[in-house]
This record gives C-alpha cells, structure tokens and sequence, in this order.
C-alpha cells in the first residue's frame, strides 16, 4: 500500500488521526504509524464506555517488532471499539484508514480539535 494522508481527517503529532463525524470521531493511526510498527499482530482495545484523555494513551498495538501506546487524538467516551480487529489484527497494516480503525469515541471537549494538524501540517512533521 502507497503512502497516504487523506485530506478529511485531522492528525495528533504521534501519528493517529481523528475523522470527525457530528460529536462523534474515529480513531486510528496513520501510515507513518502502521509502517514504523511494521505487520501488527494483537492490538488491545479500551472497554466500550471508558474514557479517554487527548494526548494520553488509551490502547496497545503490538507488532512483530514492539509493542506500542495509541494515543488519543482528542477527548471523549468509547462508543465503539472495532472488534474484527480481534481476529484480523493485519487490517490496520492493510487500511489503516477504512478497516483497520481503532475506536469511535463522543467527543466531550469539541475544541481540542483547533490543536489537532491538517494534512499538510502533519506531512511537514514527516519530514
């Protein structure tokens, strides 16, 4: 899979990304993350109904090589976690930004969005 950073989405520094859909946003982390981590194998999701801090580590992606803290984009309740990751881990390698997302989380602090980077910010942190 190529390189990609679709425009829609907001980005945190430690390389996950927010779709924001009315209160609502999906989680996930992006290529850069996917890649770094290389083929992931377990990933350890937060319980439906647990919170979650921006900017603090809500979940564990474990890959081949480590096993890596998910940090959340912005604040909120887990609404939903994606359970055909249980079994089928490889999808975040594989569309980390379709199949392969993380949690959907209702938002409780809209504004932290302002914080978050657009595409070409976060094409800048890359490089």
């Amino acid at each position: 899979m190529a390189e990609t950073y679709p425009e829609d989405l907001k980005y945190h520094p430690e390389h996950d990304w927010a779709r924001i859909e009315g209160d609502v946003a999906t989680f996930g982390v992006t290529w850069y993350a996917q890649d770094a981590l290389g083929e992931v194998v377990f990933y350890d999701p937060p319980a439906v109904g647990s919170t979650v801090a921006k900017d603090a580590a809500y979940a564990e992606v474990e890959s081949v090589k480590a096993v890596s803290d998910v940090f959340a984009p912005l604040s909120g309740e887990i609404v939903e976690v994606n359970e055909a990751l249980a079994d089928a881990p490889e999808r975040i390698n594989d569309d980390p930004y379709g199949d392969g997302w993380l949690v959907k989380v209702r938002l409780s602090d809209p504004a932290e969005l302002d914080a978050l980077l657009d595409v070409a910010a976060y094409r800048d942190l890359l490089t």
